[in-house]
Order: structure tokens, then sequence, then C-alpha cells
């Protein structure tokens, strides 16, 4: 008799990595209010520097919203963010640090941070990157699919979202239910020699 927890563990993998692919083509099914909530209440509880927690997202899901967005985008990216229920700025709050009294109860930790330019910039950048991926397994994880990407003018997008300069994007990622008509073929991975260094 199998194991089942073993074959649910196996189809768990499968479905966060193995077969999880960067989409392209969208169906028209929305992303509804509540899997945006279920979302970031996944996503919420991975580990950042010191708790910090500098990750931001925007939902764009409104006609209007996306219009907004769409003079940002590179050629190849229009037609992926028109198409996809739900395009996702992923950002980073350069003012992190004013969170934690409720971040961070135990210590004072906003004067670790607070008018340290070069790490504040060096913890929203590593710690924004890290919230926007959970986000990803996350999505992942509830049965959607995703396709982050770059290829957006950061500068114009921060002036049109968030003018007051507090915020700053870091990547985009769309998140749906994918079209496999769209899919390439998988390029392949690095192997373990080639990539890692076991000491």
């Amino acid at each position: 008799m199998p194991d089942t927890t073993d074959i649910a563990k196996d189809a768990m993998l499968d479905l966060l990595f193995r077969d999880a692919r960067t989409h392209n083509q969208w169906s028209h099914r929305p992303v509804t209010d509540e899997t945006v909530r279920s979302l970031y209440d996944l996503a919420k509880w991975g580990p950042t520097t010191a708790n910090s927690n500098p990750g931001r997202f925007v939902f764009v899901r409104s006609a209007a919203a996306k219009a907004r967005l769409k003079p940002h985008l590179s050629a190849g990216n229009v037609d992926k963010v028109t198409q996809a229920p739900c395009t996702v700025i992923i950002a980073g709050d350069t003012r992190f640090y004013e969170f934690y009294g409720k971040l961070f109860p135990s210590r004072d930790m906003r004067g670790t941070f607070e008018g340290k330019d070069a790490l504040i910039a060096d913890t929203v950048a590593r710690s924004s990157t890290l919230q926007g991926a959970y986000l990803i397994m996350a999505a992942r994880a509830l049965g959607l699919d995703c396709g982050p990407m770059s290829g957006f003018d950061q500068g114009g997008t921060d002036a049109e979202f968030f003018p007051n300069g507090r915020w700053k994007s870091n990547f985009l990622c769309n998140i749906g239910y994918g079209d496999p008509a769209g899919l390439f073929p998988r390029n392949p991975r690095l192997d373990f020699e080639e990539a890692c260094l076991d000491l």
C-alpha cells in the first residue's frame, strides 16, 4: 500500500516547483478579492531581514489601473499584462522601520535602520524580492499560475503609483489561471555540480 503522505508531498512539490511554469497567456477567470487577501495572508509569513517586512503589493486588476500601468511596460509585456486578470507591482517601502513597534515588539529596531540609507536600500532590495517570491509560491499553492517579469520603467511606474517616493517598485508578476497554449518549451536549469559547493 503506497504511503499517501509521500504521494501528497510529491504532488505539492510538483505544483510548487517541478511542474510550475512562467505563464504568458491567461484565461478569463478572475482573481477574486478573497484570493488576493489569501495570497497576501500566506506570503506575509515568509522570513525577512529582522522581520522588516518591507514588501508592498499593488494588485492591479481594474481596467483603469491597467491603463495607468500600460505606458510604463516594455512592448513585449503589454499583451501579457492586458490579458492577465491581475498584475502585481511588487514594491518596497523605504520607511519600513516605522512599523517596528508592531513587527518587533520585543526590541526597538527602528534605530537600527532609521537614517541609514545604504542599509535601508539593501534591506528593501533583498527582503522585498524575497517577499515577491513568497507571493509566487503562495499563488502556486492556491492553484494559480504566475508570470513574473522585469521589462518595465521603474521610474515611470513609481511616479504614477507612488508619487510620494516612499514605495519603490521592484518587479511585476501576472497572476491568474494560465492558458497552457501560451507556454514555451521549458528551458533547462543548472545541475547541482554547476551551481553548488558542498563544503
